[in-house]
């Protein structure tokens, strides 16, 4: 059985992926949250765009060597897909093959109030 490469080789261009802290005071409390900065040049977006794209429409229902209950993923890493001072990230779909579960630490975002 062929085995995908589970690999974002195919990011081009400058693609650069870290985590930012930041911190803020008001009125005497301090407010911490962090934030995913994702930039690049116009070849490495579009390269990252076309990776998404690709597990998007992948179809993981025919995937031989995708277990039941498994999800599509590539794995960025500092100094191959991602710059070297990048956070490797790993970019992956939410619904598992042959059920459509979504995993269990994931909660869904408010509705919108009308």
């Amino acid at each position: 059985m062929a085995r995908k490469k589970c690999y974002g080789f195919e990011i081009t261009g400058h693609l650069d992926i870290f985590v930012a802290d930041n911190k803020d005071e008001f009125e005497g409390a301090i407010e911490k949250w962090q934030e995913v900065l994702i930039h690049g040049d116009p070849e490495g977006l579009r390269s990252f765009a076309r990776l998404l794209m690709k597990m998007a429409d992948s179809n993981q229902e025919n995937r031989t060597d995708l277990p039941i209950g498994a999800r599509e993923h590539y794995h960025l890493r500092p100094n191959l897909e991602l710059s070297k001072n990048s956070v490797q990230a790993i970019v992956g779909r939410i619904d598992a093959k042959g059920t459509g579960r979504f995993y269990d630490r994931y909660l869904t975002k408010d509705a919108a109030k009308t």
